[in-house]
């Protein structure tokens, strides 16, 4: 079930927010929780019943490891149980890959399986190894069955992240109906919601029909609307990824809890280690406690601890996906975290003085690394390693044109009817380019609220409960339930 669609906000949010706090109310917390698995059930479920079965065996089978594992700590069984998830993962997200790559290294015939991919596997997969080893580590203690299943399917995190610890949420759950309804917090998380959705519906799908007409049309495509296109899926990916944090953030504090923080302002790092200290903060450490860290981490020299980088990265590209593009993509990006690090450690020290940053150095170093990160998404977003070097060909080899020369139909893919309506009011539609008006000033916005303002928590935090800001919220929220019909799922629930 999406966030962004009738069901979930007009039918399947208000059960659950009733029926929780009814039964809270009641004082019956373990039927809240109950109820709540329950509905995480009917959430996940929704798209395909076998997906609903699969989760329900893999938190089964962990549990039992779990307990196991709390009875008696075993490094073999703790092994095994890492080694069944993996292998879950493997079949479901990376036969496929496996067979072709045997098939094209070799000349074998493999019928490839199409084996469809549970949402969210990766996620709720990680999540639990990460369990069964802090219980094999003695971190965990013996937890009921209830609080485990709802760790798990928590619905706002589940098919999306953030991929949560123990430590983030159990406690939660054992102080669950310990303190009264905080209604100020219930209106800043639908507050939060709105701006999610917002980010979601208005911008993140805006952005993308731009970058879709552009991966579908490359050869049409000038240097300059091949950068475009580059920033748009900039653009989009924060506001889909950012959205699904806020929405997910919004409803943990409806419902009284607090979801981890996963997206802090990325595109505002100077360089690309503070970009992975912003971008998907949990799933950067998972990777640092269970594979950073057993591998050596830093104990055994620089050497070895940029082997280990580099092996955290490459696994993060296959994470992302199951196929030579992500892992392209992984391997830029540890490349230059790593010439980061040895510069930061070996170089920086000895030939930039300490001081306060320089504004104009710090917007450099912004730009430098947005767009280092658009095109090394060039990877990420193509379908295949040939169709990345097709636009790497487009951008560096094709037609140049000025900022009144791009793509009328990269433009039209901005033309919404609410915003063209507007134009027309203004009377600007009759001028030669006002096709690229609303790209533009899109564009700009984008650019605004992802490097330079303040990111949608932030804004309510600050947020004061005025007639104003009700209203902007009111038509905010009409505007992105009116858009519904053409919106598309999170891209994240691919991974």
């Amino acid at each position: 079930m999406l966030f962004n669609s009738y069901i979930f906000i007009f039918l399947f949010f208000p059960i659950c927010l009733i029926g929780y706090y009814s039964l809270l109310r009641a004082r019956q917390v373990r039927a809240a929780k109950v109820f709540l698995i329950g509905m995480s059930f009917w959430f996940y479920g929704y798209f395909n019943l076998s997906y609903l079965l699969i989760m329900v065996c893999s938190i089964g089978g962990n549990y039992i490891f779990h307990r196991m594992l709390s009875r008696r700590p075993d490094k073999r069984l703790m092994v095994l149980a890492v080694a069944a998830n993996l292998g879950v993962l493997f079949y479901f997200k990376y036969v496929d890959f496996f067979l072709s790559a045997v098939n094209g290294a070799f000349g074998m015939s493999f019928a490839l399986r199409g084996i469809l991919l549970p949402l969210g596997i990766s996620f709720f997969t990680f999540q639990q190894i990460s369990f069964v080893v802090d219980t094999y580590s003695g971190e965990v203690k013996d937890c009921p069955l209830i609080d485990y299943a709802l760790f798990v399917a928590f619905f706002p995190q589940l098919i999306a992240g953030p991929i949560v610890s123990h430590d983030e949420m159990l406690p939660q759950l054992r102080q669950m109906g310990g303190k009264a309804v905080d209604w100020e917090q219930i209106a800043r998380g639908l507050a939060l919601f709105i701006l999610g959705m917002t980010k979601k519906v208005l911008l993140a799908d805006t952005f993308g029909a731009a970058v879709d007409y552009g991966y579908g049309s490359i050869a049409l495509l000038g240097r300059l609307d091949v950068l475009l296109v580059q920033v748009f899926y900039l653009l989009q990916i924060y506001f889909d990824f950012s959205g699904y944090c806020d929405m997910a953030r919004g409803i943990g504090w409806m419902l009284g809890m607090e979801i981890t923080v996963n997206f802090d302002s990325p595109y505002k790092a100077v360089n690309i280690a503070e970009f992975w200290r912003r971008w998907h903060m949990t799933l950067n450490r998972f990777f640092t406690r269970y594979v950073y860290i057993p591998l050596g981490g830093n104990r055994k020299g620089q050497v070895r601890m940029y082997g280990n980088l580099m092996m955290v990265f490459l696994l993060s590209g296959l994470w992302h996906g199951a196929g030579w593009t992500y892992l392209v993509w992984g391997m830029l990006h540890g490349i230059l975290y790593v010439l980061t690090r040895w510069w930061l450690k070996n170089v920086k020290p000895r030939f930039v003085k300490k001081s306060s940053p320089n504004p104009v150095m710090t917007w450099v170093s912004r730009v430098a690394l947005f767009l280092f990160l658009g095109l090394a998404l060039i990877y990420f977003r193509s379908e295949s390693i040939g169709q990345a070097h097709q636009m790497f060909g487009a951008l560096f080899h094709g037609p140049l044109q000025n900022v009144t020369q791009v793509s009328s139909d990269l433009a039209a893919c901005f033309q919404l009817d609410e915003f063209w309506y507007v134009l027309k009011v203004l009377r600007l539609d009759g001028m030669k380019y006002s096709r690229h008006i609303l790209m533009w000033l899109i564009l700009v916005t984008g650019i605004y609220l992802t490097m330079i303002g303040p990111n949608a928590v932030q804004r309510v935090e600050k947020m004061k409960c005025r007639i104003g800001s009700v209203a902007v919220f009111a038509v905010l929220a009409v505007w992105c339930v009116l858009t519904f019909s053409g919106v598309s799922i999170f891209l994240y629930y691919n991974f």
